[in-house]
């Protein structure tokens, strides 16, 4: 096996792929990316845990025909440190030793047998009547929105997961882990024709995002197929498999109105909350927000430590509040809200509280209180 190609074709290769290699794998060969070269004068880049798989597809001068798989984080570390010039990688018969080789630097790499690569990983190619195309740009800022309300559980739980709802020109996207709720919906131009409801590892939604810097294309094809999902471009093909079950009926717990409003300047507030933060209690994570005349006032204490006070103007003339939060979930959720002002949606201490821009934006976010002892 031997090929040549430009020192940032494969490097961006390589770092498309390199997210989905396996980081705790009992079989040493999901630590690698499968290399194989392609009669058209391009490789194939292919990394898998099992869970997720991603594969692209490169420009390369194939001198010689093979496959070898090369550890990824070896890899990336020789790629990312040769000069911008072509590099050659060549593989001897019957070897899984890798050289690879740019100007005067020359690196050994010692491999695994591309046969020890699991084969049901190609098992991707989808028919197109289960196929959809959806604007990239308006999928990703969704993503982007609403996504980080997942929970951080194992993969098999539904609530690590990310609902993506696609119905007659609207996708609804949403995530919740119990304390707090993102939802976010968004017009798009779309091929689906029917009603489609998919639940997404939250982990593979967030690797796409940050593959995208990759992708050139306008649009990216989803595909369903039983209980896998593909994404798919011109170059690149992503693979997971989808969570299955009933997602919590989220748009009930969203409250129709709140009787108590404040609008709220998004960079003060974020800029208050940091200043507070600083004296929280770490197990706790909790600030207190009171809100009275046109003012909030912030603060947070910890017995050994000290406490903390800000206060910011604000548009309020309900009645008095004081209401607390993990300040970690406020901020997550101001830090993606594209407008300059926040609407606060307020109604007892310990009822949810609703966060969503003061523009025409379709984004929500709920988060529950906590007691205040």
């Amino acid at each position: 096996m031997k090929f040549i190609i430009g020192k940032e074709d494969l490097l961006n290769g390589v770092r498309i792929v390199e997210r989905a290699t396996s980081q705790k794998a009992i079989q040493p060969v999901l630590f690698n990316i499968l290399i194989e070269t392609l009669e058209s004068n391009q490789i194939r880049l292919t990394a898998t845990d099992l869970v997720l798989t991603v594969v692209t597809t490169v420009d390369a001068q194939v001198v010689e025909a093979g496959k070898i798989t090369l550890p990824a984080k070896k890899l990336n570390e020789i790629v990312s440190k040769l000069g911008n010039d072509l590099v050659t990688v060549e593989v001897a018969p019957d070897s899984s030793n890798a050289s690879i080789t740019c100007q005067k630097s020359k690196f050994d790499i010692i491999g695994i047998s591309a046969n020890e690569f699991p084969a049901d990983v190609f098992n991707y190619d989808a028919d197109d009547s289960k196929c959809f195309d959806v604007e990239l740009n308006t999928f990703l800022k969704g993503i982007k929105q609403a996504g980080f309300a997942a929970a951080g559980y194992e993969v098999s739980s539904l609530l690590s997961g990310i609902v993506c709802e696609f119905n007659d020109g609207i996708l609804e996207i949403a995530s919740t882990d119990g304390n707090r709720l993102a939802r976010v919906r968004e017009k798009i131009t779309s091929d689906i024709k029917e009603q489609t409801q998919l639940i997404i590892p939250s982990r593979t939604l967030n690797e796409l995002l940050k593959m995208s810097p990759f992708i050139n294309e306008e649009s990216v094809k989803i595909c369903k197929d039983k209980s896998t999902i593909i994404f798919k471009t011109e170059k690149i093909s992503m693979v997971s498999r989808l969570l299955e079950g009933q997602f919590p009926r989220y748009n009930q717990l969203i409250p129709s109105e709140t009787p108590k409003q404040a609008v709220v300047n998004v960079s003060q507030l974020i800029a208050a909350i940091e200043r507070v933060s600083v004296m929280v209690n770490d197990k706790t994570s909790i600030i207190k927000m009171h809100f009275a005349d046109n003012e909030l006032t912030l603060s947070a204490d910890t017995p050994d430590a000290g406490k903390s006070e800000d206060s910011i103007d604000i548009q309020y003339t309900s009645e008095e509040l004081l209401i607390a939060f993990n300040y970690k979930f406020v901020l997550d959720a101001l830090r993606i809200i594209e407008s300059d002002e926040v609407i606060i949606g307020l109604n007892a201490p310990l009822s949810a509280t609703v966060l969503k821009p003061n523009s025409e934006d379709d984004f929500i976010c709920l988060i529950m209180p906590v007691q205040i002892r």
